[in-house]
């Protein structure tokens, strides 16, 4: 791969870690301080969702250093290697964390009865979202599994 294309992709990765970051320090209190204002019936939860919102934050920021790791490798022309493969794993799992816990979130509102049609909406665009992006993961883990094994056949081969 051209230097040009991993760096625009790490650049992108790091603008989406630094937008994700920024609507989570700035907008995302706000937001469910006006919420919690507008609606007061559900300013209990205020605090519960803005916590299950941050913690979801980790594995995504965690799937981004991944990603970032796996430039490396490319850049290093070491893509084909177990690191990269461990990485993906990694992506995987952050993307079935967050799918999971969006799920858990989203169930308890509804029992609740605080799920708001919008959030619904919002919570499965995320819930669909990370789960492609876990299989998407999976099935690159497996490819490269894959051409890994063949190389080292090839290597092996006079």
């Amino acid at each position: 791969m051209k230097q040009n294309k991993i760096t625009f992709l790490k650049i992108t990765i790091f603008i989406t870690g630094l937008i994700v970051l920024s609507l989570s320090i700035f907008l995302l209190p706000n937001l469910a301080g006006d919420t919690a204002v507008t609606y007061p019936e559900f300013a209990y939860l205020e605090i519960p969702v803005l916590l299950g919102i941050y913690v979801t934050a980790i594995p995504f920021f965690l799937a981004l250093y991944e990603a970032l790791k796996i430039l490396n490798h490319i850049q290093r022309k070491n893509a084909f290697s177990n690191l990269s493969v461990i990485s993906l794993g990694y992506i995987k799992n952050c993307a079935l964390t967050i799918f999971v816990l969006y799920v858990i979130g989203m169930i308890s509102l509804a029992v609740l009865n605080a799920l708001h049609p919008g959030v619904a909406i919002m919570g499965m665009v995320i819930v669909f979202a990370t789960l492609v992006i876990a299989v998407f993961a999976a099935i690159l883990q497996e490819l490269l599994r894959n051409a890994i094994e063949l190389k080292s056949e090839n290597d092996l081969t006079v």
